[in-house]
């Protein structure tokens, strides 16, 4: 038995979309920008690639200082310094991350987003930590803002997780690691 839902050898999705009344890209976008009322919107989004950009660089950074102490490390036979320079370049990481929040803060702070600079504190850390905890009236303008700052964080983070990942792939990955326990000790 088979259920037929093409109609006019058409797919379902595509009726929908012939039947709806879509806007064109050029409009939509159009209607956004009015809706947003500001050109400080863009700013936001120049700082937001600016922000990405410079924590890309300081995760690249941290993650070549990691493998360069690795590597000089390997043959000494220093227990324990190589897993002590992984949890350092964790920690930078996470440094990394709580400077951003904080200026995300500082760019709220400056563009009058909320009345209190600890309320702002709390919405540019939930807003990049994507945990969306509060519960925040925004202006009609600033409505884009939280996904400016959600987007920013996933990439960051997903910057920062690649970037663990070399550095523990480099630790677990010893020749003379025993195939049997896994750990290399």
């Amino acid at each position: 038995m088979s259920i037929n839902f093409l109609h006019d050898d058409k797919l379902p999705i595509v009726n929908l979309l012939q039947n709806a009344d879509l806007p064109s890209f050029t409009t939509l976008f159009s209607e956004i920008n009015t809706d947003m009322g500001n050109s400080q919107i863009w700013i936001v989004l120049i700082l937001a690639c600016l922000m990405l950009t410079f924590h890309g660089v300081a995760v690249l950074m941290i993650a070549g200082a990691f493998h360069w102490i690795d590597r000089k490390l390997e043959n000494k036979r220093v227990y324990g310094a190589n897993f002590l320079s992984y949890f350092v370049a964790i920690l930078l990481i996470i440094g990394s991350h709580f400077v951003e929040i904080i200026a995300w803060a500082y760019i709220c702070v400056a563009l009058k987003v909320f009345a209190t600079n600890p309320q702002t504190f709390y919405f540019a850390g939930e807003m990049y930590t994507t945990v969306g905890y509060g519960d925040y009236t925004l202006s009609e303008h600033w409505r884009i803002l939280p996904i400016i700052i959600s987007f920013s964080g996933i990439f960051a983070v997903s910057m920062s997780g690649a970037a663990l990942y070399s550095m523990m792939g480099a630790l677990l990955g010893r020749p003379n690691q025993s195939p049997k326990s896994g750990t290399g000790f």
